[in-house]
């Protein structure tokens, strides 16, 4: 069976990554730069999920935690095994940053289904932030938590 005839048989309509987007984002209480800091300094976790060598390139925001992309929902599901100490609860407030803003999308409404109810992203990624002047470490000075993990 092809993958478009097990997708029919599910119902499940083919969509873009444009319109799929669209559609995540409509319950997305997304956040630009400043109001992710504003949420941090409240309490908020944020959550960089660029790879290694963009945060080499480019810097780290400092106090943010670091999870790849593929770590994300261990991490931070506070019910898992492989949680981080920070995944204290369902309730928890998360901004999930990426580089320019478009996986944070898909990655926060991942985190809303395991319960994460708080569950955002920035508008504009990483890059926005720099942009809009808000601190940002070296990798080299840290400034993130940085957990090795043990691939899961």
């Amino acid at each position: 069976m092809t993958d478009q005839a097990t997708t029919e048989r599910a119902g499940i309509e083919p969509v873009g990554i444009d319109e799929l987007l669209e559609r995540v984002r409509e319950d997305l209480d997304r956040v630009g730069p400043s109001e992710a800091a504003e949420a941090a300094a409240d309490g908020a976790l944020l959550v960089d999920i660029r790879y290694a060598a963009l945060r080499e390139r480019d810097g780290l925001i400092p106090g943010a935690l670091v999870v790849e992309r593929n770590e994300l929902e261990w991490r931070l599901d506070p019910q898992g095994s492989h949680r981080a100490r920070e995944a204290t609860s369902h309730d928890l407030r998360v901004v999930v940053i990426c580089n320019e803003g478009y996986a944070s999308s898909l990655a926060a409404v991942s985190l809303r289904q395991l319960g994460l109810h708080r569950a955002t992203d920035l508008v504009g990624g990483f890059q926005a932030w720099k942009a809009e002047g808000l601190p940002v470490a070296t990798a080299a000075t840290g400034g993130a938590d940085d957990e090795d993990t043990d691939g899961t």
